[in-house]
């Protein structure tokens, strides 16, 4: 049984499968993952990504994003600079925050990378339709946490696990590899030591204290 990529638990159990791929689920923080071998490479996960058509210029994707931005936005001070982590071939969110006053860099390891971006603090962090993608997303998600200033904040925005998991459309995007319930973020705020927020039924906020 592979470990958990979310909490490094080494027994998960067998959830479901669906004749392409399995997903085991994680007894601890409830996560579930396809196991490595059964992930996409490289170029075949892009192959997909490149079919996306988000664009700036979309009142549609600009609607879809608006579940994160609203809520997030209204929680900033003035100013507040941000990073948008996995922000596609497209940049729309981080504009948003920028024509709203945040200034908002961007980073995308396939078509903005910018690995200087993730050396530097910031006032909040979003990654939109993202964590579903990432192959280890314990490291990474720990990892943004620690870019955030005191009182900063963490908006994801990620469809959470239903109970009719064999139906899901979500998990016929060879591209997403795990899936999390609510029970998976407020154990990942806990180990972050962050406060947690659901303003939506797909957006997750975690907030650090304003005191470290």
């Amino acid at each position: 049984m592979p470990s958990c990529p979310l909490c490094a638990n080494p027994t998960t159990h067998h959830f479901h499968a669906d004749g392409r791929r399995d997903y085991f689920r994680c007894s601890v923080c409830d996560l579930v993952a396809v196991p490595p071998e059964q992930r996409l490479g490289p170029q075949a996960e892009k192959a997909v990504y490149d079919q996306h058509d988000n664009r700036p210029d979309d009142p549609g994707y600009r609607r879809f994003l608006g579940r994160l931005f609203d809520p997030l936005s209204e929680r900033l001070s003035p100013g507040a600079e941000g990073l948008d982590f996995g922000a596609g071939p497209g940049p729309t969110l981080s504009l948003m925050f920028e024509e709203a006053g945040f200034p908002t860099r961007i980073h995308d390891p396939y078509y903005h990378p910018a690995p200087e971006n993730l050396k530097r603090y910031y006032d909040f962090i979003t990654a939109t339709e993202v964590v579903e993608h990432l192959f280890a997303p314990g490291p990474v998600l720990f990892a943004l946490a620690r870019q955030l200033r005191p009182g900063g904040w963490l908006g994801l925005m990620t469809k959470r696990t239903p109970e009719d998991f064999a139906r899901w459309h979500y998990i016929r995007d060879p591209t997403h590899v795990v899936f999390f319930s609510e029970t998976s973020f407020r154990w990942l705020a806990e180990a972050l030591g962050l406060s947690v927020d659901f303003p939506a039924a797909d957006v997750v906020l975690m907030r650090r204290d304003t005191s470290h």
